[in-house]
């Protein structure tokens, strides 16, 4: 079979770091093309991985390079428009999270993908980690029972030291858009999307001045289940401190490392694989299944997971945690 073209937009780390040491050894893929502003990085990350086809500007690359998927890692208020241009262009993407600023925008991505009936794919590695994707088959089997409870929190440097990043107008917001997204967006999936009734979240800008550095909440569903989360880059811990629990009415199953238990009478069944990997091990995975799971979609193997649509559904909760804690109270979701 012919391999699957690949354009990336935007050099930074997580290109640098992610993106194309993992498309680079995969068989069935071609980086074609990839274009960045910052000539200098374009061209040392390009001769880094053998790419000829460089661009300072992505709509050339769009208008002369043939490819059939395009990843955009660029700042995050940028992200809209570059998207929409790739998909009316007819390229399939893959948009670093979030896939934009606000709802209205996130809305108008969403849009253009119906339109062009195309892969719009929203980057949620956390959804891809190896543990992660085991409790959401623990949870759709049942044994769980109902879940009815997630408990959340998520601790570490920031992701991007790109002076962009602690700017609000080109980020969109601090801990909550690094961290808080991830978190909330692994809590709805293993929920199955319930919808949203209210939020109660109080933000702090202790390190930063322009966007939050932590933020802790509380998001209420109409079916009764809730999220509670907690995300910083500035609590104190010596590692990075993923966690996350999820209480069911016959059992409970945590990440980071997985454990899992259903209760019997006698006392609990112990479901816990016997590994799932390290800690850096489940990081690296959860991008490379992230990356094979955009380029089977384009080769029509699978359907899409953590769509645009997807993204829209998470944008609505982002813009009415932000509301709630500029409020100071809890607020109703619409």
């Amino acid at each position: 079979m012919d391999k699957t073209r690949i354009g990336v937009i935007g050099l930074g780390g997580i290109a640098q770091l992610v993106h194309l040491p993992i498309l680079s050894k995969m068989n069935m893929v071609e980086i074609s093309a990839v274009a960045e502003i910052n000539k200098n990085r374009l061209r040392n990350v390009a001769d880094k991985f053998g790419i000829k086809a460089r661009f300072s500007n992505y709509a050339e690359m769009l208008e002369k390079s043939e490819l059939d998927g395009v990843i955009i890692a660029t700042p995050t208020n940028t992200h809209p428009q570059i998207a929409i241009n790739c998909l009316n262009a007819g390229q399939n993407i893959l948009v670093e999270k979030p896939v934009a600023p606000s709802l209205k925008e996130a809305k108008e991505v969403n849009e253009a993908a119906k339109s062009a009936k195309k892969v719009a794919m929203v980057g949620m590695n956390a959804r891809f980690r190896p543990d992660a994707m085991l409790l959401k088959s623990l949870i759709n089997s049942g044994e769980l029972g109902n879940i009815f409870y997630i408990r959340s929190g998520w601790a570490r440097k920031q992701s991007s030291k790109e002076l962009w990043f602690l700017k609000k107008k080109e980020s969109g917001g601090g801990a909550i858009l690094d961290l808080g997204i991830v978190l909330l967006d692994l809590g709805m999936w293993l929920l199955d999307y319930p919808e949203l009734k209210s939020v109660s979240v109080q933000k702090y800008h202790h390190k930063t001045k322009d966007v939050e550095d932590s933020a802790v909440g509380f998001i209420r569903f109409k079916n009764s289940s809730v999220i509670n989360f907690e995300v910083s880059w500035s609590f104190h811990s010596d590692t990075d401190s993923f966690a996350l629990t999820a209480f069911g009415t016959e059992g409970t199953a945590q990440l980071n490392p997985l454990r899992a238990y259903k209760k019997i009478e006698s006392g609990n069944i112990d479901y816990t694989p016997g590994s799932t990997g390290n800690k850096k091990d489940l990081y690296k995975k959860s991008y490379e299944n992230e990356l094979k799971h955009f380029i089977g979609s384009i080769r029509g193997n699978n359907p899409v997971i953590s769509s645009c649509q997807d993204a829209v559904h998470r944008m609505n909760l982002i813009e009415s945690i932000y509301k709630s804690a500029e409020l100071n109270q809890e607020i109703a979701c619409k």
